[in-house]
């Protein structure tokens, strides 16, 4: 009878409590998200950032959430109410819906039965499900600069609608490319396979890599392509006529897809829930990293509370050390006494910590780059990146086809080979446009480019 219920249950659990994460938990991790950007953004700008609520400012998010709930909602005169209460709505769903289809982590099969990962569902066509829902929220940013009534979020919805059809096609092809290396749409068997080559398909595909990191960025309308906002030039774009609460939804949206775009080049390009190098028996010891990391936070934060002056700070940098060491022990747990459990834990360390890190570069180009007019962004994205995607992928499908045996119709080349004719050849493609670009540019009005 037990192993009946474990049988029937067991499947389901693992899903629900990974749904009740991301509608319970998720907002609260983009608050600190936000707070992560702020820090980064006064350190390069060398400053404090927020200091104030709590300790070294970790009870700010908390602090902007309650502001934002409690902040008057105004909803425009002649607006359209029914769409502009369900716009919002519609971008944060789709966001949050496109998790269901990551894979955080193998599961493990002594306690959940035939369960083979830590995700919602085990998709054969899982990236195609994210990339699909998750551009469903376009329709939430349109329809809620269209129902406000308002000029300027007009403009900031047809910009972000032209901007997604130009960076979508482009994310498309360098998802292809990853595709095309791992066979599948699994994205558990996208790691699998990266498990099965020893190697991380942004080795393969570095151009691919590429592409969407710059595609992602702009699809989620972060700088420098953060132009359906513009408070330069449409105050704040979509988003202009919208407060409090609703406005936090947008807000969660933006960076709730920051997480999928991540989670996406994640397990396509970055291995997934691969330790670095985990088919190099001599860096075993990095198997020890996850443990280590968060004991040294831990030991940083008891080293803290002598020197902070409200009690109040020091309850909550002793509860945060607590809780720093408590994932220490977890994480410690697969290394010493449960080798078992290594993959879940350790994969999804390895999987949440590739995430943050890629999280750092949209906060890292943010801070760098100057905001792109928006010829500029249509003419980056029609005249160079959708071309240098379609070489990328057409030059990939020919290195894999110079790989395979003789008998198969192929060369027999080693794999490194094919990849640097892939590569080699579409950055002498991408070369070539780039000074075309420039030649049109410098050419005077009226004369041939």
């Amino acid at each position: 009878m037990t192993d009946w219920l474990i049988q029937f249950f067991a499947p389901h659990v693992v899903p629900l409590i990974i749904v009740l994460f991301v509608v319970l938990v998720l907002p609260l991790l983009v608050g600190y998200v936000v707070l992560l950007e702020r820090k980064v953004m006064a350190d390069m700008q060398a400053r404090l950032g927020p200091m104030r609520v709590g300790p070294h400012g970790l009870l700010q998010p908390i602090a902007d959430a309650v502001k934002l709930l409690i902040k008057e909602d105004i909803i425009p005169e002649n607006a359209d109410r029914f769409l502009f209460w369900i716009a919002p709505l519609i971008s944060v769903t789709a966001a949050m819906v496109a998790f269901s289809g990551l894979t955080f982590a193998p599961g493990k099969y002594e306690l959940f039965g035939h369960l083979n990962t830590i995700a919602v569902a085990d998709l054969n066509i899982g990236l195609l499900f994210v990339v699909a829902v998750s551009s469903m929220g376009i329709f939430g940013i349109v329809l809620g600069g269209w129902a406000s009534n308002s000029h300027y979020s007009l403009l900031g919805a047809l910009r972000s609608s032209a901007q997604m059809v130009s960076y979508e096609t482009a994310a498309g092809m360098a998802l292809i490319s990853g595709l095309l290396l791992a066979g599948s749409l699994s994205t558990r068997a996208i790691v699998e396979r990266q498990a099965a080559e020893g190697v991380w398909f942004i080795f393969l595909a570095p151009v691919g890599f590429f592409i969407y990191l710059v595609a992602g960025i702009a699809e989620t309308n972060r700088a420098p392509f953060d132009l359906p906002e513009a408070e330069s030039e449409l105050v704040a774009g979509y988003m202009t006529e919208f407060s409090g609460f609703r406005w936090s939804l947008y807000f969660l949206a933006e960076y709730a897809n920051m997480i999928v775009v991540s989670g996406i080049a994640t397990t396509l390009f970055l291995g997934g829930w691969l330790r670095p190098f985990a088919g190099a028996a001599e860096l075993n010891f990095l198997d020890f990293a996850p443990p280590v990391i968060f004991l040294g936070v831990a030991g940083y934060c008891l080293w803290r509370v002598p020197r902070l002056f409200e009690p109040v700070h020091k309850v909550v940098m002793t509860l945060f050390a607590g809780l720093c060491l408590l994932l220490a022990l977890v994480l410690a747990l697969p290394v010493t006494v449960l080798p078992s459990w290594k993959p879940v834990l350790h994969g999804v360390f390895w999987f949440v910590a590739k995430v943050v890190a890629y999280l750092y570069a949209f906060m890292w180009f943010r801070f760098t780059f100057p905001r792109y007019r928006f010829d500029q962004l249509m003419r980056l994205g029609w005249q160079f990146m959708i071309p240098v995607s379609i070489v990328h992928v057409m030059l990939l499908a020919l290195a894999l086809v110079l790989q395979r045996d003789p008998g198969q119709g192929g060369l027999g080349w080693p794999w490194w080979h094919g990849m640097l004719v892939s590569t080699g050849g579409t950055l002498l493609v991408a070369a070539w446009l780039a000074a075309l670009s420039e030649r049109r540019q410098a050419a005077p009005a009226g004369s041939p480019a």
